[in-house]
């Protein structure tokens, strides 16, 4: 712990678990906290981290917020890129993918989503495979 507070990748880890609760207001507290922390910190992983979490709260708010959710998403990708995060890409892709789909702009979903597959396929993160493919999928049907 530095200077009282937890170190910026607990507090994400903290928010991508409200986030699977459902405590959409948590989850972007614990990420905005982690993206001052990080930013401060010139920790630019956890950045971006922060803001892939941010931009997936956004995401499945109810409606969405597109906009928000895209700027956070493509903030995350363009770091995660720098640094060569591709597992981090990958979750990127995947979520712009999602939004995209929920959004009703298919062809930038199905862009999304194939890359996201071939990530997640050359780092043999399996994971994660079956969901970018059903949404894919999914996609092609609609």
């Amino acid at each position: 712990m530095r200077g009282g507070f937890l170190p910026a990748a607990y507090v994400i880890w903290l928010g991508e678990a409200y986030l699977l609760a459902g405590r959409l207001d948590e989850a972007y507290t614990q990420a905005q906290r982690a993206l001052e922390f990080s930013c401060a910190h010139q920790e630019r992983g956890n950045e971006a981290y922060a803001l892939r979490l941010l931009g997936e709260v956004a995401a499945q708010h109810h409606p969405p917020q597109g906009e928000r959710a895209e700027a956070h998403y493509r903030q995350a990708l363009a770091l995660a890129e720098a640094l060569g995060m591709r597992p981090l890409q990958a979750h990127c892709h995947r979520g712009l993918g999602t939004l995209y789909a929920t959004t009703g702009q298919r062809e930038q979903a199905r862009a999304e989503l194939s890359t996201a597959i071939e990530l997640y396929q050359t780092m043999e993160m399996t994971l994660w495979l079956p969901q970018a493919e059903a949404a894919l999928a999914q996609e092609k049907e609609g």
